[in-house]
Formats: structure tokens, C-alpha cells, sequence
């Protein structure tokens, strides 16, 4: 069966969106050619669970998905996990996820359509839709979820690596965690979608979305769903970038604290980074490939991936001044005027600093960050948080939190 006939500038488009940052695409990638090409409206939808007020450049490489579907003309979704948020995502997780309240997931929802709106429309010609999954799981039975319940098998529960790993380490597995996929699933039905699109590590969740609208449940008719997973970003760790992993580079982060996130990232990101999130082309990645090869600095190329990214969800102005802002902080040696002063007193600690300044809400945060490597003092990798300070100390979080303690 052949693809009806695109015009050009559409079927490059099309090409583009099929290819580019595409892992797999269920059932296959020509069925989905052949459904682009139909003239059909297409609906497509990605979810995003509120468990942070804050989406990141993974996020990113999703949104960019629907944006090319926006700009075909195809219907674009955004939903908001308000209800899964709540049940929350065992997907790559090692132990049970703390549950948030309803109140928690509604304060973190609230930033999510003005970082969403850097990348997708949600007014003009074809503005894309905001959801929220509460309004159709909240009022499902019990008798509903066991309904949908009924579609899957323990057996096929277990076997997913997560619950695995979990059973061989003697680590519990909530009840409440098989029912998540459910939920996900449901969402593909009580929107009527035609494609999801997720990370790779979603692709149990989304297809047993597509097991639900198949099987036709709750009265819905049966229909075929395609999903389209895309690759991970990962962090210096090698773990995939995630509000719980760390090592996030957020979208509503200031240009220069995303600037010096990027320069703080290790040199085997720069490739995959310019690829998935500034989307440069082969040539153009084989042209970095041969300046690294040849020994250039690495450092150049860092520059030009973070005022790239910095460009892209700031403005090219924004880019510039915090390359310069970074290069008269870092390479230059400069504390800027305006660094925050502690008071020094007697017994104060690494930790206290960072509590009463506010580079960390929390102990818990305090300790997230020493782990990740993210606090020095003066310059050098803090590991206990209950080391004391002195005066004339400089206490950095990351590459732009900095602390005078005077």
C-alpha cells in the first residue's frame, strides 16, 4: 500500500517527525505514515504528572513531538497528571514513590502551561489543548476499574524490571502501583487519541493504553492507537534526566543558571545534547564529532550547546549576556558585588548556610545536592553538610549559587 501524495514542504514535515528523535513507533512506522497522509485530523497527547512545579528539557524533547504534530495541523494535547500524580509512577523507580496530596499536585500543575508554552501553542490558528486527568479518573467506580483491571495479568505486571528488581532486593510493591498503567491507559480512552507519545521508559505504560482502546472498555469503541517513543536524556550519572534522578536543566530556569547547568555537564553529553534537544542535523554532528576528534577544547563546544539551548528557550539576546556573565564569573575569577553575605557565628555548618540563604528548601534537598556533587566550599566538593565555616569561606551550589560567609 502506497503513501498518498504529500506536498513537499508537508511531506518533509512528516518525514522529519517520523525520524527525527523516534526510538519506535507501534505498530509500525508505515502505518503511521499512511494515517499522517490520510487528510484525517489526527489526535495526539502527551502526559506530564505535576510532581515538581518544574518540566525539563526531557520534558522538552516531548513537547517538540506535539509541536511538529501542531504545525502539521494535527489536534495536540497536553495532559496534566493530576490524578496519576497522586498514585505516582513506579516506572524506573527502585522503591515506592511518596504520595502528594491533592494540593501539592495543583501547586506544581500551575507552572506547567507557561514552560509548556515555550515550545507548544496554546492560542492562534491551532492552539493545542490542556487537560487534566483528574476530570475523567476521579469519577470512575470500582466496578469500572475492575474492568479495566481485567485486561491485564499479574504476571504481566511483574515482569516489568522495575518490580523485578524490586522482589529480588526484598524491597516492597504497592498495590496501588499496578493500578497506575491502568490509569495512563484510560486516559488514551476517555480522550479518544489517536497517537501518544512518551519516553521509552513509558512504553509498558502507553501500550496498555493501546490494549484498552483496542479492547474497546467502558462503552468506548475499539480503535487502533499508535505510540511514539523517544530517547531518554540522561544526566552526568548516566540516569535518565528526571525530577527525582537530579541533574535537571529546567525550563523556567534563568538563562544564566541554564547556561551554567549545561557547562557544568560532562563532555560525552555535548553530542546527544546538540542531537535531541537543539536537533542538529547528521552533518552538523559529524562536523563536532571531527572538531573533538582533532582536539579542540571541549569547553567551545559546551559554550556554543548551552547559548544554544539558553537561545532557544530565552531569546538569542538572553544567550549572549550569559555567556558573558559566565565567562567574568568563571574564567575570569570575578565574584560578582552582590554575592549574598551569612553572618558568621560560632558551631555554623555547611548546612545551616544553605538553609538560611535558600539555596536549599530543605535537609533533604541539603543532602540530594552533597550527593550529586553539587555544593563546594571554597571550591572544593563538600561531603559533610555539618562541616563548620569561616569567615571569608565561599560556598558554591552548582555553578551560579553562590555564598559569602562574612
Amino acid at each position: 500500500m502506497s503513501n498518498p501524495v504529500l506536498p513537499t514542504n508537508q511531506k518533509i514535515l512528516t518525514e522529519h517527525l517520523l525520524r527525527h528523535n523516534v526510538a519506535q513507533i507501534y505498530p509500525t512506522t508505515h502505518a503511521l505514515g499512511v494515517a499522517l497522509a490520510s487528510g484525517r485530523k489526527l489526535r495526539v497527547y502527551a502526559g506530564f504528572d505535576p510532581t515538581s512545579p518544574h518540566l525539563h528539557i526531557g520534558h522538552a524533547l516531548l513537547l517538540e513531538k506535539l509541536r511538529q504534530f501542531q504545525e502539521l495541523g494535527f489536534e495536540v494535547i497536553m495532559v496534566i497528571g493530576s490524578f496519576t500524580a497522586m498514585i505516582g509512577d513506579p516506572t524506573d523507580k527502585t522503591a515506592t514513590r511518596s504520595v502528594l496530596t491533592a494540593e501539592q499536585v495543583k501547586a506544581n500543575a500551575a507552572t506547567y502551561p507557561a514552560q509548556a508554552g515555550k515550545i507548544i501553542a496554546f492560542d492562534g490558528p491551532n492552539p493545542a489543548r490542556l487537560e487534566f486527568n483528574d476530570r475523567w479518573l476521579s469519577p470512575l467506580t470500582l466496578a469500572e476499574i475492575i474492568t479495566l483491571s481485567s485486561n491485564f495479568t499479574v504476571q504481566q505486571m511483574l515482569e516489568r524490571d522495575m518490580f523485578e528488581s524490586r522482589i529480588e532486593a526484598g524491597k516492597p510493591i504497592g498495590l496501588h502501583e499496578f493500578l497506575y498503567p491502568l490509569m495512563q491507559g484510560f486516559d488514551s480512552v476517555a480522550l479518544d487519541v489517536d497517537v501518544e507519545i512518551g519516553g521509552t521508559d513509558q512504553t509498558f505504560n502507553m501500550l496498555a493504553g493501546r490494549t484498552l482502546m483496542k479492547a474497546g472498555v467502558l462503552g468506548h469503541p475499539a480503535k487502533e492507537k499508535f505510540v511514539i517513543t523517544t530517547s531518554l536524556l540522561t544526566n552526568d550519572a548516566g540516569k535518565k534526566m528526571s525530577k527525582s534522578e537530579g541533574g535537571m536543566i529546567c525550563l523556567d530556569d534563568s538563562p544564566e543558571e541554564m547556561f551554567g547547568k549545561v557547562m557544568a555537564l560532562s563532555d560525552d553529553l555535548i553530542l546527544p545534547y546538540q542531537e535531541l534537544v537543539l536537533g542538529l542535523s547528521m552533518a552538523q554532528l559529524v562536523d563536532l564529532k571531527s572538531r573533538l576528534t582533532a582536539g579542540e577544547n571541549p569547553r567551545q563546544l559546551k559554550v556554543e550547546l548551552a547559548q544554544g539551548l539558553v537561545a532557544k528557550f530565552h531569546s538569542p539576546g538572553d544567550a549572549k549576556t550569559a555567556a558573558l556573565a559566565f565567562d567574568a564569573r568563571f574564567r575570569d575569577h570575578q565574584i560578582p558585588a552582590n554575592v549574598p553575605i551569612i553572618a558568621f557565628r560560632p558551631a555554623l555548618t555547611i548546612q545551616d548556610c544553605l538553609l538560611e540563604s535558600g539555596l536549599a528548601s530543605s535537609k533533604t534537598q541539603c543532602r540530594q545536592l552533597v550527593v550529586q556533587g553539587g555544593i563546594k566550599l571554597n571550591q572544593t566538593a563538600v561531603t559533610d553538610l555539618l562541616t563548620l565555616v569561616s569567615p571569608g569561606d565561599l560556598i558554591a551550589k552548582g555553578k551560579l549559587g553562590l555564598l559569602k560567609i562574612m
